[in-house]
């Protein structure tokens, strides 16, 4: 949501600098502006959101994912891996497939909202990879901390 936000906020500034018409019968000013304010309250429901969730999950005594960008990027090859092997109980196929599907509806020309509506027809895909990176990178990230957990319980 965060994500999103931002990305409207931006489309809403690029309109209010770069476009004198109207916008589909809209004043480029007042669209311009709407996105804005839309884009910004998005973006601050999504960080208050997660900061819910996140202390939901500590309360709950749920691990949090751990490592930076890199790290869970480098780990997602060992993730898979695991997963498929049925060594990793953590992330179920059906996880596996969704991502797959997600990756195949960015990839396709196939869309639900073509690219010719203004603005909406990016959003959708926009959406799509902002789940999919999300859910990849918690993902990864709690696998790195399945990880570390199994280093601690094998040293003595």
């Amino acid at each position: 949501m965060v994500f999103f936000g931002g990305l409207l906020a931006l489309i809403g500034l690029v309109t209010l600098v770069f476009r004198d018409g109207d916008v589909a019968g809209v004043p480029a000013v007042g669209l311009g502006i709407g996105l804005l304010v839309v884009g910004a309250a998005a973006a601050a429901l999504g960080v208050w959101r997660k900061k819910v969730v996140r202390r939901r999950r500590r309360e709950r005594g749920e691990p949090e994912p751990v490592g930076d960008v890199f790290e869970r990027a480098k780990a997602l090859p060992r993730l898979i891996g695991a997963a498929r092997r049925g060594e990793y109980p953590g992330l179920p196929t059906s996880r596996m497939a969704l991502w797959g599907f997600a990756v195949l509806y960015l990839v396709s020309p196939i869309d639900v909202l073509p690219e010719l509506l203004p603005i909406i027809g990016v959003a959708d895909d926009a959406g799509v990879a902002a789940w999919l990176f999300t859910s990849v990178s918690t993902a990864a990230g709690l696998y790195l901390r399945h990880e570390r957990d199994q280093d601690k319980h094998l040293r003595p």
